[in-house]
């Protein structure tokens, strides 16, 4: 989930829960609104925690590699 799914969600849960005066037989739409925007909350927080965990320490490897003949290097 990114930051745009998790945004999204918390908006239309928010929009459920304090904008919709609709009753459905069944159905509590302020709890699932706050369903969704848990669920909003939840998924920015592990995109933010992936995202740390996956950058570079800042440590560089690289390779060289050199070859004292003239020619081909081997194979």
């Amino acid at each position: 989930m990114g930051i745009g799914v998790g945004m999204l969600l918390i908006v239309v849960g928010a929009i459920l829960t304090f904008a919709v005066e609709t009753t459905i037989a069944g159905l509590d739409l302020d709890v699932v609104g706050w369903i969704l925007m848990l669920a909003g909350v939840a998924g920015l927080i592990l995109f933010f925690y992936m995202s740390r965990r996956r950058r570079p320490n800042g440590a560089v490897v690289t390779e060289r590699r050199s070859y004292d003949d003239v020619g081909q290097p081997p194979a």
